[in-house]
């Protein structure tokens, strides 16, 4: 590999080795989710448009969570036995990144919003023509509170960084904070670790100290800023919810500007893979889960839950509907309120309106689905298929008994219980006969009301 080849090389290391004791929780602290998707893997997305050549994970409490989640996905781990800060923990991601030459971005599993932009503009930064020793990743919150702080000059140029129990009254309050994140040769990273001692109030070995380091060695670290949102961590569960709440209000102002129309934008709730197409209406309470795609001109009503599905265009879902994984919605098709599809495919201009529940079910283009009605799909042991023709007509409060087949124009009578195959435009009816008896209502009134005196 030549030189160049070299300095275009990236690897990243995620310290991931957190207790999370504030979570309160049997699931590590970075796989909780962020919009469906644990924080750890939005991190990991954001890296791998980076085409990292290695991506070291550093675990330490739990890591038999994080080894699961992330080794399926291309990333090695290593281990911090014993917690004693972040350089430490840097420290150990040395021998899985033995051979490696080029830049070192190091991350925080906790920290999950950062953006392949800004990883991009602290590599390009490294890459300056002053050969920064280090780049560091500053913001300023709203309360610096207890963060570590950055003195450097206007343009940017690390003067020095002390952690907020080591920092004067002067220093605390400066406003420019440390976020962590940190770029790094990695020519200089180890070398500069081996140097890091932990004569600090914690006792623990920091990573900024690196900075100072290579400062005694004549050379200088740069900052660059981003917004605090972007660098916002999670040790909590209400830190978790504030990201949470980041992330989604940052979604729902990319669906509008893309061309989808949210009624009340601060109730609707997306997942992290969630595709919006123009033209689309969202009403009020919409809720999306991972792996779902609406395409143009769809109307979403009220209330709607929908989750690995998709829905064509023209399509109108709601109000309170529920679409669960393998939902296929055609153009032109209606899903109406209190109607359930879960593995189902409702055919073009095809209605379920009211009241339904589709499970394991093909329903053909321009079939009507009356209300009240089931595919009974399940025996308590096996899920068998419905299918329903095109143009059929299937009556309100029948049940179809799974595996079975309603032919294109069939008709289903009302209140059916379809056991049978009903052949294309044939007409079933499956009920019990009705039976009146005039003038019987007053004596069975009058019996049961003798009976109950008689108690």
């Amino acid at each position: 590999m030549d030189a160049k080849n070299h300095a275009a090389a990236v690897a990243a290391i995620i310290l991931a080795a957190g207790k999370g004791t504030r979570m309160k929780s049997d699931l590590h602290k970075v796989l909780h989710p962020v919009a469906g998707r644990p924080m750890l893997l939005h991190l990991l997305a954001s890296v791998d448009a980076l085409a990292p050549e290695r991506v070291v994970v550093v675990t330490g409490a739990g890591r038999e969570q994080v080894e699961a989640a992330v080794t399926p996905l291309g990333a090695v781990t290593a281990l911090q036995a014993e917690q004693l800060g972040t350089g430490h923990a840097v420290a150990q991601a040395q021998a899985a990144l033995t051979g490696f030459e080029g830049a070192v971005l190091i991350l925080y599993g906790d920290v999950p919003l950062v953006g392949t932009a800004t990883m991009r503009r602290m590599l390009d930064r490294l890459a300056g023509d002053d050969a920064p020793a280090c780049v560091v990743l500053g913001f300023r919150p709203p309360d610096p509170a207890a963060y570590g702080r950055i003195i450097a000059s206007p343009e940017g140029r690390i003067a020095r960084m002390v952690e907020y129990k080591d920092a004067s009254t002067a220093e605390r309050a400066v406003d420019l904070c440390n976020s962590g994140l940190m770029a790094v040769r990695s020519a200089d990273l180890f070398a500069l670790l081996a140097r890091v001692g932990n004569d600090n109030a914690a006792g623990e070995y920091y990573l900024p100290d690196i900075v100072m380091l290579a400062a005694a060695d004549g050379r200088t670290s740069v900052v660059i800023e981003t917004d605090a949102a972007e660098v916002a961590g999670v040790n909590s569960r209400a830190e978790l919810a504030v990201v949470e709440g980041a992330w989604q209000q940052a979604r729902r102002a990319d669906a509008m500007a893309n061309g989808a129309t949210l009624i009340a934008p601060e109730t609707v709730w997306f997942a992290h893979d969630t595709v919006i197409g123009r033209d689309v209406v969202i009403e009020p309470n919409v809720v999306f889960g991972p792996g779902t795609t609406i395409a143009d001109g769809v109307t979403l009503r009220a209330f709607s839950h929908i989750e690995g599905a998709s829905v064509a265009t023209g399509a109108i879902v709601g109000p309170y509907a529920r679409l669960r994984p393998g939902a296929v919605v055609r153009e032109d098709a209606h899903v109406g309120n209190f109607v359930e599809m879960k593995k189902a495919v409702l055919g073009k201009g095809a209605k379920a309106n009211h009241l339904t529940y589709l499970g394991d079910a093909e329903v053909g283009a321009g079939a009507n689905i009356g209300a009240g009605t089931i595919t009974c799909n399940y025996d308590g042991y096996n899920k068998s298929l419905t299918r329903i023709g095109a143009g059929a007509f299937i009556g309100s409060n029948s049940a179809l008994v799974a595996p079975v087949s309603i032919g294109d124009g069939a008709l289903v009578a009302a209140g059916s219980v379809i056991i049978d195959d009903v052949p294309a435009d044939g007409f079933a009816i499956a009920r019990g006969r009705q039976e009146t008896r005039e003038d019987w209502a007053p004596r069975f009134r009058a019996a049961a009301k003798a009976k109950k005196a008689g108690k």
